[in-house]
């Protein structure tokens, strides 16, 4: 379809589009399902959901490729089933209009890639290659114009475009997903999104998902308000709420969805629909409600921009604990590594730390998070209540069993009532290693997507964008293996998070100062943020033999082994021995140290010091 054909339609009509697919698919097949997929292996179950939709009146249907690119499909081994689906997916919905009475439009559905805060974004040109790849073949198979939606990130709807025009000439219908505050991502305005895409040759800018009837249409409002636009707007049902392993919305009626496109399209929407938790007896209601109705040419005055307040932007906080201080005066700092307690009582923590800190040769205590993936009280609190005895800690933070969500409300909560000023972002260890094998980890960020929300705290915003009112200013750590297997991963990995934002680093145990020389070989140099070496005492050489073996990430020469095997019984003086060395070199080169006791005995630490 030419742009100026679709243009003509949408001057004097409003268009009804269809409603949910995936959730109409979850209903129909089940919830553990690669819903693209489903355009190859349940492709009648696609077409009966095309077609209800069509016969409760929709003039325009979505091809089911809303996931269907590279990015999304890789993790499920479908990378290079991108041209089948979207082909498929293009087919079934032609095949439904075909079987209409009337003329329907095809919209080929292309959605987000879900970049959120993972460690590894693709760069602008390879997110344009992505979405071009599936544009394209949307277009190859026949649909008339395309519909982005449920973008959160204005940037990533950008190069989305960018990517179809170069080399498409068919309408562009582009949304993004707005939260009740009236923002999206990074707090942008409907309006100012709307200036971003008005001149980007889209024909349609819209708002679709996460929020229902009723909450959307402020934001349409306010997009109505910008001069020669055309809106489109498609809600959903309303919350979801989980029931079992399903996804459940409230069962908004008909008349209200009615009600809904009649205030839209007085407003002057031109495209309504449904997403998430819509029917086809939800579009047939606004099919009928707008029939008759012709798009509002007066653009209405946009209360909810006149009397929404903008929030004065928090100015950034630097670290600034005591541990922060000191790492920055170049004074090499001390740290102890302490393991959670298993069960209710912190009071040997309590007793075996102060006894520590009375010797004043220890600055901070490390506090490790599930190491092994076993139940231990959770580091961000133990932290908390030594913090509350005028203590520093370094609590660890792992991404294993908490989705971003849950991460935030922990930090934001250890900051503000715990103290916690310190914290490092790791990835964790996986369940299979510990006492629960069975379970999964959440996983939904790694130790590099940490380190952004930890930044992004820092500068007075949560990961969305919204103001907390405040700014925290945790001084954030990062791990690093200076004798990982893959060393170029490992040095790609530890360049990202100090781009994220890190503001120093704690390697691995080392054995040997030629490890940490090699490292810095291959890195090109010294580490542009103050990194911390790991020390462990070995206590036997049935010990250091265990940890060679079966540890990742641990490596102990040859000849240390070797050493501590011909010692005999005197294999713990000869680990402890080296410990004391790999100490005193360290103070030499590094920035500080933090030192894991043997067997919880954190008094003997005070042997090494």
């Amino acid at each position: 379809m030419k742009i100026y054909d679709f243009n003509e339609r949408l001057k004097d009509a409003i268009l009804v589009a269809d409603g949910a697919m995936g959730s109409m698919l979850h209903e129909a097949v089940g919830f553990e399902r690669c819903f693209d997929e489903l355009n190859s292996t349940e492709p009648e179950a696609v077409f009966r959901i095309h077609q209800a939709y069509i016969e409760a009146g929709a003039q325009i249907i979505e091809t089911n490729t809303f996931g269907a690119n590279r990015f999304k499909l890789a993790p499920l081994g479908l990378a290079e089933e991108v041209q089948r689906f979207n082909s498929r997916g293009v087919k079934i919905a032609r095949e439904a209009r075909e079987s209409a009475a009337r003329e329907v439009l095809i919209a080929g559905s292309i959605g987000p890639l879900g970049l959120g805060v993972q460690s590894r974004h693709p760069s602008p040109e390879e997110i344009q290659e992505i979405f071009h790849e599936q544009a394209l073949a949307l277009e190859e198979r026949g649909v008339d114009f395309y519909i982005l939606e449920t973008f959160s990130y204005i940037e990533e709807v950008l190069l989305a475009i960018d990517a179809i025009r170069s080399f498409s000439g068919l309408p562009i219908v582009a949304q993004l997903t707005y939260a009740e505050e009236g923002t999206t991502y990074g707090d942008v305005r409907p309006s100012d999104a709307a200036a971003q895409l008005k001149n980007k040759n889209v024909q349609v800018i819209g708002a679709n998902c996460t929020l229902g009837p009723q909450a959307l249409l402020p934001i349409l409002e306010e997009l109505a308000a910008v001069d020669g636009l055309r809106v489109s707007g498609m809600p959903n049902a309303g919350f979801p709420k989980r029931e079992g392993d399903r996804i459940v919305y409230p069962r908004s009626s008909p008349e209200y969805f009615a009600l809904f496109a009649r205030e839209a399209a007085a407003l002057g929407v031109r495209i309504l629909g449904g997403c998430c938790g819509t029917t086809p007896a939800h579009i047939r209601a606004m099919a009928e409600a707008v029939k008759l109705l012709r798009p509002s040419e007066t653009h209405p005055v946009v209360r909810s921009v006149e009397t929404v307040l903008r929030p004065v932007p928090v100015a950034r906080r630097e670290p600034d604990s005591r541990f922060w201080k000191q790492l920055q005066k170049k004074e090499f700092s001390v740290c102890l590594e302490i393991d959670p307690p298993k069960g209710l009582s912190l009071d040997r923590i309590f007793e075996q730390v102060d006894k520590v800190m009375a010797s004043k040769k220890v600055d901070a205590i490390d506090i490790n998070s599930g190491a092994m993936a076993r139940v231990g009280m959770d580091a961000l609190i133990v932290a908390g209540a030594l913090e509350a005895r005028g203590i520093e800690t370094v609590p660890h933070l792992t991404t294993r069993d908490q989705n971003i969500i849950g991460l935030q409300a922990a930090l934001l909560g250890a900051w503000t009532v715990g103290g916690v000023r310190n914290v490092l972002a790791i990835t964790g260890d996986p369940p299979s290693v510990g006492d629960y094998p069975e379970t999964s980890g959440v996983y939904e960020v790694d130790s590099v997507g940490l380190v952004k929300v930890l930044n992004r705290l820092n500068q007075g915003t949560d990961w969305a964008g919204k103001t907390l009112g405040g700014a925290t200013n945790f001084t954030i750590g990062v791990a690093v293996n200076p004798v990982a297997d893959d060393l170029d991963n490992e040095i790609e990995r530890f360049h990202a998070k100090v781009e994220a934002g890190a503001h120093f680093a704690m390697t691995q145990p080392l054995f040997d100062p030629q490890h940490w020389h090699a490292f810095l070989n291959k890195l090109g140099g010294k580490p542009v943020i103050p990194v911390l070496i790991g020390i462990w005492p070995l206590n036997s050489y049935k010990q250091a033999l265990r940890l060679s073996n079966e540890v990742p990430g641990i490596v102990i020469p040859e000849p240390l082994l070797k050493s501590m095997e011909a010692a005999g019984s005197a294999a713990r003086d000869r680990g402890f021995e080296v410990a004391r060395d790999m100490l005193a070199w360290a103070r030499t080169e590094l920035a500080g140290a933090y030192l894991i006791p043997p067997f919880k005995r954190y008094e003997e630490i005070l042997e090494i010091l």
